[in-house]
């Protein structure tokens, strides 16, 4: 065997598990840019009608960007999800039986279920696209435009989280969600090298409570319909 047919047989850097894990790294953070920016929009909601109906609108006006932010987003979000489970079979395949017990003690809850938590939220993206982008879950709200003629994701919004399942399937999800990003954010910096034990539980700490924060914040909007905070204009 010769010298380039030797260099030939060793796997790409992509194909490694840490090339995987920096995959898996910056896609996640890539995704947790979005999900606040996301949930900013959001919030808007609290704002009343005309505030995120402005929203709403700037967005649709944009939709040269929009739609290529979006297929880039569910790329990534596809990447993640692929490298997720290249490494979850690697690693199965890799320890030995006898060690099992020994490695689910040592490891978190929130670490145990990141392929669950991880496909429940992708199943929520999914749900959400097709009732807020597709128009396909209550498509008789759909249509609706407010007194300027744009499209009126407020009452949308009231009337989706009205609908007592679709309500808690999403505070479901934004708990998985929370989940998911208590462990990915601390494993985030992990993957490129802040475990120093000095600032590791630091870390693990700003990671717990920014999980909070966002599944809190996705998390009042359908509480805060079910409980009539906010509600349909009055006509």
């Amino acid at each position: 065997m010769n010298k380039a047919q030797g260099y030939s047989n060793k796997p790409g850097f992509f194909s490694t598990s840490i090339g995987r894990k920096i995959i898996m790294a910056l896609s996640g953070f890539a995704l947790i840019g979005f999900v606040i920016a996301h949930l900013a929009g959001n919030l808007q909601v609290f704002l009343g009608p005309e505030a995120i109906n402005a929203y709403a609108a700037f967005l649709q006006d944009n939709i040269a960007l929009l739609w290529p932010a979006r297929i880039g987003l569910l790329l990534i979000f596809i990447l993640h999800i692929y490298t997720a489970f290249k490494l979850k079979l690697a690693n199965t395949s890799a320890r030995p039986n006898q060690y099992k017990k020994e490695s689910i003690v040592c490891a978190s809850p929130a670490s145990l279920y990141m392929l669950h938590t991880g496909m429940l939220i992708f199943l929520f993206v999914l749900v959400h696209l097709a009732h807020f982008t597709f128009g396909m879950l209550q498509p008789e709200y759909f249509g609706l435009h407010d007194v300027k003629g744009r499209h009126d994701v407020y009452s949308m919004a009231i009337h989706g989280f009205q609908c007592l399942p679709y309500a808690v399937f999403y505070i479901i999800c934004m708990l998985a969600l929370g989940v998911h990003l208590s462990h990915g954010i601390a494993s985030f910096f992990q993957t490129l090298g802040f475990n120093h034990p000095r600032y590791s539980l630091r870390i693990q700490c700003v990671a717990k409570l920014t999980a909070v924060l966002i599944a809190l914040g996705y998390i009042a909007i359908p509480l805060s319909v079910l409980f009539g905070v906010l509600r349909l204009p009055a006509t």
